[in-house]
């Protein structure tokens, strides 16, 4: 398996302790998903709710963290274009086009989602997907083999945190594992870009 390097953008040379931090966190929250609990981890955006978007009482306990009816989906994240057509029924190939093209995080509402849970799974069969270019969140994912959750760490109609530090206590202990990596960074994330992919049309919902 091809050795990711998850410290290329944030450190030239990373002390051998944030290495060690960082495998441990990866190995405690892949255990975690695969026992279908749920993780507080930082993505490619603002930090994140996550479970195995596969497992569907893993899917429910998010819900219930964030005091969220299951009528709102939430996004899903991917490693690779490749899993998007695990997830999607005959994507588009003009999307993966689009999807190199965009430089900002954009999460895709795609039609004919399949092989996710069903909870997460829009009543119109849709689903918002992410290729993330964000290593942990990539190296996470590759170790699960699998797709991960990602929702804002906040009890739905609450402000969006942009940093661990803004994250309330209850949902910090609301979860199975929190991931140490990234505790420290006081920079002002925001929420992806979402857009709609529907018969070959592309149409703006959150810019």
């Amino acid at each position: 398996m091809q050795k990711l390097s998850p410290f290329a953008s944030n450190f030239t040379n990373p002390p051998i302790e944030i290495m060690k931090n960082y495998e441990a966190d990866i190995s405690n929250a892949v255990e975690v998903l695969r026992n279908g609990g749920t993780i507080l981890y930082p993505t490619d955006t603002v930090w994140g709710l996550g479970c195995d978007a596969t497992n569907e009482d893993a899917v429910q306990k998010i819900f219930e963290i964030k005091k969220r009816g299951e009528s709102k989906t939430m996004i899903v994240l991917v490693a690779d274009e490749t899993d998007i057509m695990k997830f999607v029924a005959s994507p588009d190939p003009a999307i993966f086009d689009y999807i190199d093209s965009v430089s900002r995080p954009t999460t895709i509402i795609y039609e004919n989602a399949i092989g996710l849970a069903s909870n997460l799974i829009a009543e119109n069969g849709s689903i918002a997907i992410r290729l993330t270019r964000d290593e942990f969140c990539k190296h996470l994912i590759k170790r699960l083999r699998g797709p991960i959750v990602s929702t804002s760490a906040n009890i739905s109609g609450e402000a969006t945190p942009s940093n661990f530090g803004e994250i309330s206590n209850e949902i910090i202990q609301a979860v199975d594992y929190v991931v140490k990596f990234r505790q420290n960074d006081r920079s002002k994330s925001v929420p992806s870009a979402i857009v709609k992919w529907e018969r070959g049309e592309l149409k703006i919902i959150r810019e």
